[in-house]
């Protein structure tokens, strides 16, 4: 694996740590990145996003989503069943799961729901007023002039 040294970005930035450590992390990741639950990432609008697993067999009480550093991890424990069930073929996974999502700044997660075997995340971005852009006006000034009133 061919793998590359971002130790000159360190040495001539500063504040991009954060996003230099992610590059770092993302590369040197193993090539063998689970596939299960299957997920969508869907940008809604400018500011709105959702993440949609496939969570078929799972309720609502069998997830655990937090958000800590940035990082949205959201795992799925099925309860364990007495199941007396003896099946020719199971293709209906229900197994533990464990997915991470990288949220950028300012993104929130704002709410969770479950419904025919889909779990959507809904996430906003909401940029604080003092980093929005803001118009500034620009007024003329006048000259006062001391003791002398302008004539009509």
């Amino acid at each position: 694996m061919t793998r590359i040294d971002l130790t000159p970005l360190y040495r001539s930035t500063v504040g991009f740590d954060h996003f230099a450590s992610l590059l770092d992390s993302a590369l040197s990741t193993d090539k063998t990145v689970p596939n299960y639950p299957p997920y969508n990432i869907e940008a809604m609008d400018e500011h709105n996003y959702a993440i949609t697993l496939a969570v078929a067999g799972f309720s609502e009480d069998e997830f655990d989503l937090q958000v800590e550093n940035g990082i949205l991890t959201v795992r799925g424990k099925k309860q364990t069943d007495e199941d007396t069930r003896k099946y020719l073929y199971q293709g209906i996974a229900t197994r533990s799961f464990e997915r991470k999502f990288n949220l950028a700044e300012y993104v929130e997660v704002t709410d969770a729901t479950v419904a025919n075997g889909l779990l959507t995340i809904q996430l906003v971005r909401e940029i604080p007023a003092a980093l929005q852009p803001r118009k500034i006006t620009v007024n003329a000034t006048q000259e006062v002039i001391e003791g002398k009133k302008e004539a009509a």
